[in-house]
This record gives structure tokens, sequence and C-alpha cells, in this order.
């Protein structure tokens, strides 16, 4: 525990632990309303290059987890000024002294004191980096099959005009041979 914490963010972190903490198997991490970490499991640790995770309670949660809403979309600020659980999904970071970029769906839940004043938050990461590359490479190649297919598509309508351009050269060289074919039986 952090020194100085609110006996409520205690409560809820010794609650927490106790009852649902080992049946995520997501990371997350607890703040206490200065944004910083309090409490957090084995995979946020794990997701942090290593002189970022010692001593990792105490920091704040910015500092360790650099994502793109940390500025102007905090979802610990969000969840705490709406007094609701935010989910927030396809949201871009990276662990603090990495160039590795990450894509998480994250969720928050506001910890409040008896009086319903704000004393904390409970944050989850899923990183969903490989499902993105996934999802980027499956969208890239839909897209070139439609350009491929529109290609195909605009190269057969050339084809068959071609095509029917001939036929009516076709037909007319038939009628003239006919014309001439008839002036030679007379």
């Amino acid at each position: 525990m952090v020194e100085g914490m609110h006996p409520a963010l205690e409560r809820f972190i010794a609650q927490f632990k106790q009852q649902f903490a080992d049946a995520l198997i997501d990371s997350w991490f607890i703040v206490d309303a200065d944004r910083n970490v309090v409490e957090f499991n084995r995979a946020f640790f794990s997701l942090l290059p290593r002189p970022v995770a010692r001593g990792l309670k105490g920091k704040k949660c910015f500092e360790v987890l650099e994502l793109d809403i940390c500025k102007d979309r905090c979802i610990a600020e969000q969840c705490w000024r709406d007094k609701r659980q935010v989910r927030l999904d396809e949201i871009n970071g990276r662990p603090a002294q990495t160039e590795q970029p990450m894509r998480f769906v994250l969720a928050a839940m506001p910890i409040l004191d008896d009086a319903g004043n704000v004393v904390g938050a409970l944050e989850i990461q899923r990183n969903v980096t490989d499902e993105a590359v996934v999802q980027t490479k499956y969208q890239e190649i839909l897209d070139h099959e439609a350009r491929e297919r529109e290609r195909l598509q605009a190269q057969i309508r050339s084809r068959t005009k071609e095509l029917l351009e001939t036929n009516q050269t076709l037909i007319r060289v038939q009628k003239e041979l006919l014309g001439y074919k008839r002036g030679l039986s007379v």
C-alpha cells in the first residue's frame, strides 16, 4: 500500500484483491485521486520494461503507460466526472521508455468513498495489438481485392465492348460478302 492512502481506497483494494483480482487475465492497475499507481497485477507489471516496472507504486499512470488519450481524454478523469464505468476501444499507446506501439481496449471504474467522493479508479487494459495488426492486414487485403475486382470489371467491360464492335464489323462484312456473292450470281 502507498503511504497516506485514503481508507476507502485501501478497503476497495483489499476487497478487490480478495474477490476479483485473480479472475482478471487482462492487465490492471489502481490509481488514487492524483493518478498515482497504488496497486497493479503481474500482467501490468510484465507489460512494462524492467526499469519502469521497478518502483511502480507511486508513479503517475501516464508516466508508465503513455496513451494517446492521457492528456485530453484521460479515462480515469472521464469515469470520475461521470461517476460510472467508461470503456474506450482502439486506443494507441506504448509503455514508457519504449518505442513499441500498442493498441488497447480500456475500461475504468471510479472508486468512491461512502460519501460518494472520488478516491481512485480501477483501470483495465486489454492489449489488442496483435488483433489490430491482423485486422489492418485483413482490411488491406479487402481493399486490394476490391481494387482488383474493379480492375477486372473494367477489363471485362472493355473487352466486351471490343467483342461487340468486332461482331458489328463481322456482320457488316458478311452483308458485304453476301451482296458481292449475289452480284456474281446474276
